[in-house]
This record gives structure tokens, sequence and C-alpha cells, in this order.
């Protein structure tokens, strides 16, 4: 195993080397999109459930006038 060999060999492992790299490098920036996107996704979740429980409070506070009428109206028959 001469010079020429070990310098073929060592040019093998830097062509590994740099497409492993070069995978890892589109792996990095695929999952910074997708974070990016489930971020997104989370900020929207987070408004809509605070839009839900808004409503909902809403709705709790005219039911309760409802029976508070009905109790009223009960009260004067």
């Amino acid at each position: 195993m001469g010079k020429t060999d070990s310098g073929l060999l060592n040019e093998q492992e830097l062509k590994r080397l740099e497409s492993r790299v070069n995978s890892l490098i589109r792996a990095y920036e695929d999952l910074q999109k997708e974070n990016s996107l489930l971020k997104a996704q989370q900020d929207s979740y987070t408004a809509e459930r605070a839009s839900l429980i808004d409503k909902n409070e809403q709705a709790r506070k005219r039911v309760e006038a409802m029976i508070t009428r009905l109790k009223s109206m009960e009260v004067s028959i």
C-alpha cells in the first residue's frame, strides 16, 4: 500500500464525510422548517383556545342570566 492507495482512501473518506455532512445539513434545514410550522400551529391553537374560553364564559354568563330571570318569574307567579 503506497501513497497513492492512502491518498485514494482519504479521498473516498472525504467524499463520504462530505456526503454525510450535506445530509445532516438537509436534515437540519428540514427540522428548522418543521419547527417553524409547529410553532405557528401552536400559536394558532393557543389563540383559538383563548377565543373558545372567552365564548364559553360569555355563554355561561348568558345562561346564568336566564336562570336568574326564570327564578324571578317563578317567584312573582
